[in-house]
């Protein structure tokens, strides 16, 4: 096991817990503290919120409906849900290929019906592209995703969380903010606690749930154990290219590693950072949980000196900006946006452009003759889809086009 004291100092993590997977056994290490203002300690047991890796819990959820035949993923949601008006399939928001926007978020409170609340908001979204014709990481989704949950089991989203997973594995969550205890990780911005993590009511996308990195891994194992759940790590739909493989199943990303079958999740909100990466066919399975700092770097580390070199694979190496890039066509100029994402490319020198995304303005190359790549690390990858998308793991649609020198 590494070193993790030594990791996050290094990194200016606050706190995190690392645990591994292996034949069947977890083992777990903790580090750091739980907050900066009270200095509690991290510990074995301390929960850390998982943020998007609750989708992964989310579509189990939904699998287990499918494998009883309540529901057919390949039927529109509207036949559980409706007064869901976009015409799409749970296994479309399985896989976020729905075209709906990825980010509404709405705050529809903390209540039992929350979510059902929250859905009713996106009852006439926006869809940015046909359904089925792009992958497009989209939040709202898994939350239409939970309300069919709700509705189908009859009652709320947290209480079959926790009833039908949590429980049957032993397992000690928290669903909701109010479960918060001083054993919880709390978000850390600049090394500063983070006192507003936003709200809550989009639990199914990933909010609140919070666990340790072992749980997370008891959860994974159970994964690995149940057949009936297998079908979640078939690939579904292939990514863009953003300069190395990568595919998605129900639920799962499938990060195009080499030297065997790679799943996993990440997940991220309000200065904590959440990684999980599994091996099937080994059954190696490695769990970080952060608050603060740089997690990434971290995550690096552990990826490739514990996960691939235990599991016999090999990450997909990313990409570099050419020595010799050729000039950006004037076709990739122009504004993009979805919902709380803008991106504007506009001409730069020397044949580059500068491309401001979400404010964070950056020169960039050609990497391809559909895809930019940004100068300086990190490399950011952006894929011009069908001249009208541009997607750097969202796709924004082109509102105004800005013209070239002439």
């Amino acid at each position: 096991m590494f070193d993790l004291h030594e990791l996050i100092d290094e990194h200016g993590v606050v706190g995190a817990q690392l645990a591994v997977l292996a034949d069947g056994e977890i083992t777990d290490v903790a580090a750091g503290v739980l907050n900066a203002g009270t200095r509690a300690p991290v510990t074995s047991d301390s929960l850390f919120q998982i943020a998007s890796i609750t989708k992964v819990w989310t579509a189990t959820l939904v699998q287990e409906l499918a494998n009883e035949g309540r529901i057919d993923l390949d039927r529109p949601v509207r036949e559980v849900l409706p007064e869901f008006r976009p015409g799409v399939t749970p296994r479309q928001l399985l896989t976020h290929t729905s075209g709906i926007d990825g980010d509404l978020f709405h705050d529809t409170g903390s209540g039992p019906d929350a979510v059902e609340r929250f859905v009713a908001r996106l009852a006439d979204a926006e869809q940015l592209f046909p359904p089925g014709a792009l992958w497009s990481y989209c939040n709202s989704g898994f939350t239409v995703l939970g309300r069919i949950v709700e509705v189908l089991r009859d009652k709320p989203f947290n209480t079959v969380l926790t009833e039908r997973l949590a429980v049957p594995l032993g397992l000690a969550v928290a669903t909701t903010y109010a479960d918060r205890t001083a054993a919880h990780a709390v978000g850390h911005e600049d090394g500063r606690p983070v006192t507003d993590p936003g709200p809550e009511s989009d639990w199914p996308a990933g909010s609140a749930l919070a666990m340790s990195a072992r749980d997370l891994l008891a959860f994974a194992r159970m994964h690995l154990a149940t057949p009936a759940f297998a079908a979640m790590r078939e690939p579904q739909v292939s990514l863009p290219d953003f300069g190395h493989p990568a595919a998605w199943g129900l639920g799962w990303e499938l990060p195009g590693y080499s030297g065997g079958r790679v799943i996993g999740h990440h997940g991220s909100n309000e200065g904590l950072a959440s990684f999980l990466r599994i091996a099937p066919d080994s059954g190696i399975a490695v769990a970080l949980l952060t608050t603060g700092g740089d997690a990434s770097a971290i995550f690096d580390l552990v990826v490739e000196a514990l996960f691939s070199a235990r599991a016999g694979v090999r990450r997909p190496v990313r990409p570099r900006p050419p020595a010799a890039p050729a000039p950006v066509d004037e076709r990739f100029l122009g504004t993009y946006r979805s919902a709380g994402h803008e991106v504007v490319v506009g001409k730069a020198e020397q044949g580059r452009v500068l491309v401001d995304l979400d404010d964070d303005a950056r020169e960039f190359v050609a990497l391809r003759d559909d895809a930019l790549i940004a100068v300086d690390e990190p490399h950011t990858v952006l894929v011009l889809v069908g001249d009208r998308w541009m997607h750097f793991g969202r796709a924004a649609v082109r509102v105004e086009e800005i013209l070239g020198d002439s």
